[in-house]
C-alpha cells in the first residue's frame, strides 16, 4: 500500500512538475534515464550475485552458520565476513532482508551489515595509503568496536 502511495505521489509530482516546466522535466528525465542505464548493469550484476548467492544458500546452511541458534560463533562469523565483503548499501540491505527469511538471526545480521557499511579490509590499502597507517586502522578499530556494540544492543533488544 505504501509504494502505491508514493509511486503515485511521485506521479504527481512530476505532472505538475511538467505543466509548469516542460523542458527542465524533459531535461530531467533524461538525466535520470542516463543515470539509470549507468547504474543498470551493476544493478543487474548483484542482483544475480544475490540470487546465485541464496540459491546456494539453503535456509538450513543459513540457520546453521549464522541463524539465531548459532549464539557467539555466528555473530563472529557474520563480523568477519561483513568486515572482508565490499558489497554496496543498496544491496546489503535487500541481501540482508533476504538473509533474515532464510533464517538468520537478528544480532547476526546486525554484525554483518554493521561491519559490511563501515569495517573495510578489502579496503584498507587504499585508507593506508590515502590517509596513512595509523589512521586507517584506528578508523577501521573504532568501526568494529561500534559495530559489536551494536550487535550486542540489537542482541539484547530482539
Amino acid at each position: 500500500m505504501m509504494g502505491t502511495v508514493l509511486y503515485s505521489l511521485a506521479l504527481s509530482c512530476l505532472v505538475i512538475s511538467f505543466f509548469r516546466d516542460r523542458e527542465k522535466t524533459r531535461a530531467a528525465l533524461l538525466k535520470a534515464w542516463k543515470s539509470f542505464t549507468g547504474l543498470l548493469p551493476q544493478i543487474l550484476t548483484i542482483m544475480l550475485f544475490v540470487g546465485f548467492s541464496l540459491s546456494l544458500l539453503t535456509p538450513a546452511t543459513i540457520s546453521r552458520f549464522i541463524g539465531a541458534d548459532s549464539g557467539w560463533m555466528g555473530v563472529l562469523l557474520a563480523l568477519l565476513v561483513g568486515s572482508v565483503t565490499l558489497i554496496p548499501a543498496f544491496v546489503a540491505f535487500p541481501l540482508a532482508a533476504a538473509l533474515l527469511k532464510g533464517g538468520a538471526g537478528y544480532p547476526q545480521i546486525a554484525a554483518f551489515v554493521s561491519t559490511l557499511m563501515a569495517v573495510g579490509i578489502v579496503t584498507l590499502p587504499a585508507e593506508i595509503k590515502y590517509f596513512n597507517r595509523r589512521a586507517a586502522f584506528l578508523r577501521n578499530g573504532f568501526a568494529l568496536v561500534i559495530s559489536v556494540i551494536f550487535t550486542l544492543i540489537v542482541w539484547q533488544v530482539m
